[in-house]
């Protein structure tokens, strides 16, 4: 939906014109479950947004619409719940408590949310709307914040408020993407180093069908044994914090006194550290089957060491391989079902996409969805004056 149709909906709906926001989902290239380890991730923003429609309201009350869910949310801006209600409204609604804590008084505010991230795919949907959501309430009392402390805010909505205990890629990438460039981020410091992607290179994102649910996953688990990994290697190197300091050499002198569950967690995301910095490197370098082959190792390493595949996501993987123009290929987001990510030749993306969902389906009896994609740029406002552009 255009922007110009959302405001019209909203003056539909509410009787005033609007200001609107968007912000993108993304897509992970390489570097799955290293940012919540204080480690590297390699994302770029994709061309599907979220946009959210506001306006201020004489009372103070925060009333909130979607164009994807019925019903409405109503809440008293000075009594806000403390906790997620269950609905998809607790992302705005956490954003807002998360900014009252941070200082911002909130106004009374009518809202409006139009997603075109899938939900469910592993394509940051929720931080999507998080970010719009968090530059619509900030735009009606004029206070602002720098980008990456947008995205800590937007996180901390997610960790404290949704309770997914998602780390700050999502959130970083969805305010700062850039058009044609990936985006090397250190989770630990939120230094980030733009990352050019060839112009005659597609991003295909295969989606399994099979949706996932961050919250309810066992995504909280599996940070809970990477923070025991931790303790168990503070023992030998007392000076580490995350994984992220931790090497492959020290983690396999030590293999043997660690749970194999454990070890294998800690294996994964040491390895998968070193695969991003090594794939910026090759991206950089224009060496894309290099940079594909990093892909295959990381679908690998979150199959069998991470174990947070299933069946379908892995035969999304093995239905590209060997197709004309394929890079690589892997799972992309928090795992358990989701989208793949395909680096493909620009001139066979339309012929892979095609020939991938029809193997996919032979497979699995599942239709897939199929979106050919380029990097994208982030947050923006689309209407910064009700009713202007």
């Amino acid at each position: 939906m255009k922007a110009f149709e959302l405001a019209r909906r909203f003056k539909e709906t509410y009787g005033v014109a609007p200001r609107i926001f968007a912000a993108p989902g993304r897509v992970n290239l390489i570097g799955e479950h290293t940012d919540y380890n204080d480690g590297f991730v390699l994302p770029c923003a994709i061309g599907f947004y979220t946009q959210v429609a506001i306006a201020a309201r004489s009372d103070r009350k925060l009333v909130i619409r979607s164009e994807n869910f019925a019903g409405q949310c109503e809440f008293a801006v000075d009594h806000l719940p403390q906790k997620a209600t269950g609905g998809w409204c607790d992302y705005v609604v956490g954003v807002a408590v998360v900014l009252q804590e941070a200082g911002c008084p909130i106004g009374g505010a009518d809202v409006l949310v139009q997603g075109e991230v899938p939900i469910g795919a592993g394509l940051s949907s929720s931080a999507a709307l998080e970010v719009a959501s968090a530059l619509a309430l900030l735009s009606l009392n004029g206070a602002m914040f720098s980008m990456p402390e947008m995205a800590k805010i937007c996180q901390r909505a997610e960790n404290t408020f949704v309770g997914a205990r998602v780390g700050i890629m999502d959130q970083f990438v969805s305010c700062l993407g850039e058009t044609g460039h990936a985006l090397l981020l250190d989770c630990r410091s939120l230094d980030f180093k733009l990352i050019p992607i060839p112009d005659d290179v597609r991003i295909v994102i295969c989606n399994t069908m099979v949706k996932h649910s961050v919250v309810s996953s066992q995504y909280n688990v599996r940070r809970e044994q990477c923070a025991e990994g931790v303790r168990l290697l503070a023992q030998w190197y007392p000076g580490i914090h995350a994984l992220r300091d931790v090497s492959l050499e020290q983690l396999a002198q030590h293999s043997e006194e660690m749970p194999g569950t454990i070890y294998n967690r800690c294996l994964h995301v040491v390895s998968e550290n070193h695969r991003v910095v090594e794939g910026a490197q090759r991206l950089c370098r224009g060496d894309l089957r290099g940079f594909g082959e990093l892909m295959w190792e990381s679908h690998s390493s979150m199959r069998d060491l991470y174990e947070i595949s299933c069946h379908e996501v892995d035969a999304m993987v093995e239905a590209a391989k060997g197709l004309p123009g394929c890079y690589g290929a892997r799972m992309t987001g928090g795992g358990f079902g989701g989208c793949t990510v395909n680096l493909v030749e620009g001139n066979k993306a339309e012929a892979f996409a095609k020939e991938i969902a029809a193997r996919y389906e032979r497979a699995t009896r599942i239709k897939p969805d199929v979106y050919i994609c380029s990097a994208a740029d982030g947050a923006n406002a689309l209407m910064r004056k009700s009713g202007g552009k």
